[in-house]
């Protein structure tokens, strides 16, 4: 596949070079599998393959981009063309560069190949254990509303006019369920995910019983008053909060003023227990890779440390515009997207106390499982205000389930008001988060 993709890439810069242009290529070839059951019957089973180069043309500082998913010598030098009446149209800008290379990139273990020689049978049964491991650990869950195995795998290459070269591949596989419960006349919904990079790594049996432990926890729930309460925060929820703060710390969002966090860099935004880290080199997680959207190589990029804000995210083109390096942060979605500043791996750090001993510290307050509503929040002043379901805790114990509430607040008083970081902190596909525990947070009920 390299030997494929680089030809075509060779072809589109020789293409640019004898127009005396400058150009990057990246490639990628694709391949899914998603497969869907409904107790336990196999309802969908989807295959899709692609394969296709996005190109980039820098032409006296005009920046054209087209993309193809034909890579014959005929639509590439079409491309290429194409891309040189656009450059004419798009307005120039200094800061339009592509990163020089050649680079060394770290060798990733990022690929397992038993994912796709797994025989098909032995995927549709382990989305079968996860429905029986659920129904097996709680009678009270009543319907699987669908459970489910995916698998994809991307070959990239990307090159361009500055002697960079860059080719990587990974795959990753994925199990789920969803699940209704119900007492009497109520009802809730309990949904798993796992997402692993080797296929013997995925827990069937995991998957079930969380998600049925999801929905039994949230039966028989009531309303509670008003009142600011310490909170502990479980980590999928606080997992969500993370990919906001990633996207207050890219430095596209920081230029164009769709930060809170601009100017703040060198102070304390966060209390001293938090500390966030991006890291595209770590093993395990879903957003790692030897290079970035634009070849740059991956590295570990600490964000916040001990509360104190240490840089932003950056790609190339907006590295250019700070005066800064680029830490890597050129991400695409595919052939057909330009690279735009995008987290990795972003990590908050684990702490030392378990959620039990956090809960123990606490009299009165509640233990969040769900949020709704954080694509609300607003980014320049910080403030959210999300539908939130969860625990009472009383007298350091947890108690009965909690919905119909809000939580409100400000997003750098949230992480100002953050006193402990648990030890359990678990992997959502690309974010890294464990519980944390908040010294008060407004909750709105009765």
């Amino acid at each position: 596949m390299e030997d494929l993709l680089r030809e075509a890439g060779e072809r589109a810069l020789q293409a640019a070079h004898k127009k005396g242009i400058q150009a990057e290529v990246f490639l990628s070839q694709q391949r899914s599998m998603n497969l869907e059951l409904r107790d336990g019957q196999v309802e969908t089973l989807k295959k899709a393959e692609e394969m296709g180069l996005g190109l980039r043309l820098l032409n006296a500082g005009r920046l054209a981009f087209v993309y193809s998913a034909d890579l014959s010598m005929e639509a590439i030098e079409q491309a290429v063309n194409d891309a040189v009446d656009i450059s004419r149209y798009t307005p120039a800008d200094g800061w339009n560069s592509f990163p020089a290379g050649p680079y060394l990139y770290s060798t990733m273990e990022l690929y397992d190949e038993n994912i796709p020689v797994s025989p098909l049978e032995e995927k549709i049964e382990m989305a079968q254990a996860a429905e029986e491991a659920a129904r097996r650990s709680d009678k009270r869950v009543k319907f699987i509303e669908k459970s489910g195995y995916e698998e994809g795998e991307y070959n990239s290459l990307l090159m361009n006019s500055h002697g960079l070269y860059a080719w990587g591949k990974a795959n990753y596989t994925l199990l789920y369920l969803s699940l209704v419960a119900r007492e009497d006349d109520e009802s809730q919904s309990g949904f798993s995910m796992m997402i692993k990079r080797k296929i013997k790594d995925l827990e069937a049996e995991a998957v079930g019983e969380e998600a049925a432990m999801r929905a039994v926890r949230g039966l028989k729930s009531r309303r509670i008053d008003s009142a600011s309460l310490p909170c502990i925060i479980e980590p999928y929820v606080m997992a969500r909060f993370l990919g906001l703060i990633a996207h207050l710390v890219s430095a596209e969002a920081v230029q164009k003023g769709k930060s809170l966090l601009a100017g703040k860099i060198g102070e304390k935004i966060a209390s001293g227990v938090l500390s966030i880290s991006d890291d595209a080199t770590l093993g395990e997680g879903l957003g790692s890779f030897p290079f970035d959207g634009e070849g740059v190589p991956s590295r570990k990029t600490p964000v916040i440390r001990d509360g104190v804000l240490m840089t932003y995210l950056y790609d190339h083109y907006n590295a250019c515009k700070a005066g800064v390096e680029s830490t890597g942060h050129g991400r695409r979605a595919s052939f057909r997207h330009l690279p735009a500043v995008g987290s990795s791996n972003f990590i908050l750090e684990a702490g030392e106390e378990s959620p039990e001993q956090m809960i123990a510290t606490v009299d009165k307050g509640l233990y969040i499982t769900e949020i709704m509503g954080l694509h609300t929040a607003n980014p320049v002043s910080g403030d959210f205000s999300l539908g939130a379901a969860g625990l009472l805790i009383e007298k350091g114990a947890l108690s009965y389930p909690v919905r119909g509430i809000t939580i409100g607040g400000n997003l750098l008083d949230f992480l100002q008001n953050i006193d402990a970081v648990g030890n359990d902190q678990r992997s959502f596909g690309a974010r890294f988060a464990p519980s944390v525990r908040l010294r008060s947070l407004s909750v709105a009920g009765n």
